[in-house]
């Protein structure tokens, strides 16, 4: 039994994550967004009343889905349909996904973990197997029955295809017949499991053959039933007369007078039980997985449903994201969700649209908003590759699934060479892992040398990235570099280069807004010193 609640036509778990995924989080600060998608917002008369906790499991769930990126236009929109009905039908996401978590924690309780080891106690693991079948089969009951009465209102295939898959493989009939089976053997269920201490009577048939000097051979279980009727311990006359006339009829053994004959009709139960929970075994291995997938890929969902509850608390925009060709890169009003999360404020949206570009420099004055730009668009490219909604009006990108970041780091006592060494080695790392449709964002790179040695470096490299068809988008302070670019681009047609700047105003204030402009040939640090000495 599968789950097809992320790709239609694939197994979750068989695709690789980002290269690069360790320092694509830390880079774009995605730890902060995997955290808020795991605290649910309480509402309280329409309004915000506090942020529940974080659920570990919905942020770790969250980063492993947000890492693995998709890698078709196909399969982002079949994750838009289904999360777009997950949206639409919160009640019952929250509800399966709460049904399927009390199930793996009542599992976990019965032993889960121990399942197939030896045990001492043969009887009480038969009593929690008995246990787990019951869990399975009334927990996929209950699936069903929630998928059937919420099917009309949820409009993605996803979900149509588990109803069908379960009404296929756990039909009605098999329903019934494992229901069947439990009731049979419930007299096995020990008394000392429930308040009232009561003893059932079962009835077991077994059919045999006459061997070779007429010993009993080929046996074979033809009934196992619990009777309805129980009977308790007896404290009067007319109770004890009672038991004693049923203990007269026929299909009545008494044991009780003869341990031998007790401890063979004990064994005889527990084998014949065995027998029947063995032939049961193939199912619960059948559905072994299942939960665990279906925990998963609804956590997602509800993560993703809280996600929107945090856009909508912070006002920022949203748009589900749409495919083009991988040289074109067109938004509005996007703006950059880790630092709305973080500052508690409401970032300066950008607008952008170039198209026949590999090439995007960014260049202009510092505190001018250029690294927030290249993050934004960063952590809307990731959001956009695993079906989340972006955080703009709208987005239209290429997919990239080679996607790498790589953004200047402070010095500390972690490194082990000086930090342009260390850029050396992350960018070695990027190169030796590029695979097709790459898009690399770099953010002041190699700024940690002099500028003419970090313009040298930055333009071979990204020069070799670009024609070897990488995507790549640079903030720099190389201004050798960015001239290099700029005038190669004046004298070449469909060089495939978009120059960027941070926009200033007059009197030195920053707008953090990006335009398009010829690189800057200052980074205007005098704006910053006359702002601190007055």
């Amino acid at each position: 039994m599968r789950v097809h609640f992320l790709y239609e036509d694939k197994e979750w778990g068989n695709i690789p994550r980002y290269a690069d995924a360790k320092n694509i989080i830390q880079d774009l600060g995605l730890k902060t967004l995997f955290s808020i998608a795991a605290k649910e917002v309480i509402y309280k008369d329409g309004r915000v009343d506090s942020i529940d906790k974080e659920d570990v499991f919905l942020a770790r769930t969250m980063e492993a889905v947000m890492m693995v990126p998709l890698s078709s236009e196909a399969e982002i929109l079949y994750r838009h349909e289904m999360l777009q009905s997950a949206l639409d039908n919160k009640e019952f996401i929250y509800e399966m996904y709460t049904t399927v978590e009390e199930m793996l924690k009542t599992w976990e309780a019965l032993g889960r973990r121990l399942s197939g080891r030896s045990t001492k106690d043969s009887t009480a693991k038969l009593v929690s197997d008995i246990h787990v079948l019951s869990l399975f089969v009334n927990t996929l009951s209950k699936i069903k029955r929630m998928l059937k009465e919420n099917l009309p209102g949820l409009n993605a295939r996803g979900f149509a295809d588990l109803y069908d898959s379960l009404c296929g493989e756990f039909s009605e009939e098999k329903e019934e017949a494992l229901q069947k089976i439990l009731q049979d053997i419930s007299f096995y269920i020990r008394d000392t499991e429930n308040e009232e201490k009561t003893e059932v009577k079962p009835r077991i048939v077994l059919g045999c053959n006459l061997a070779q000097g007429l010993k009993c051979g080929g046996f074979v279980v033809e009934e196992v039933h619990t009777k309805s009727r129980a009977f308790g311990v007896r404290s009067s006359m007319a109770e004890l007369v009672q038991g004693y006339i049923q203990s007269q009829k026929p299909e009545v053994i008494q044991l009780r007078k003869d341990m031998n004959l007790l401890r063979q009709g004990l064994h005889l139960e527990y084998e014949v039980v065995r027998y029947v929970v063995s032939a049961c075994a193939p199912f619960v291995q059948t559905y072994n997985d299942f939960f665990d997938q279906l925990h998963f890929q609804l956590g997602f969902y509800k993560a993703a449903i809280i996600l929107q509850q945090h856009i909508k608390r912070f006002y920022l925009p949203q748009c589900y994201p749409v495919v083009v060709g991988r040289d074109t890169l067109r938004f509005e009003n996007l703006k950059e969700f880790v630092m709305a999360v973080e500052q508690r404020v409401t970032p300066v949206g950008n607008t952008c649209d170039i198209a026949r570009k590999k090439l995007l420099v960014i260049t202009g004055a510092n505190q001018g908003g250029k690294s927030t730009f290249l993050r934004s668009i960063g952590i809307a490219q990731i959001m956009m590759q695993c079906g989340l909604p972006v955080i703009a009006e709208s987005y239209e990108s290429g997919i990239f699934p080679s996607f790498f970041t790589h953004f200047t780091r402070r010095e500390d006592s972690a490194m082990n060479s000086g930090r342009l060494d260390e850029e050396l080695k992350r960018m070695s790392q990027i190169v030796d892992n590029l695979g097709a449709h790459s898009m690399v964002l770099l953010n002041e790179s190699f700024a940690t040398t002099t500028e003419k040695e970090g313009s040298m470096i930055a333009y071979d490299i990204i020069k070799a990235l670009t024609e070897a068809d990488v995507k790549v988008l640079t903030v720099t302070h190389l201004l050798s570099f960015a001239q290099r670019i700029y005038e190669e681009a004046g004298e070449m047609e469909n060089i495939g280069v978009e120059f960027f700047s941070a926009e200033r105003e007059e009197s030195g204030r920053r707008t953090f807004k990006m335009i398009q402009h010829p690189p800057e040939l200052t980074s205007f640090g005098m704006d910053l010193y006359s702002s601190i000495i007055g």
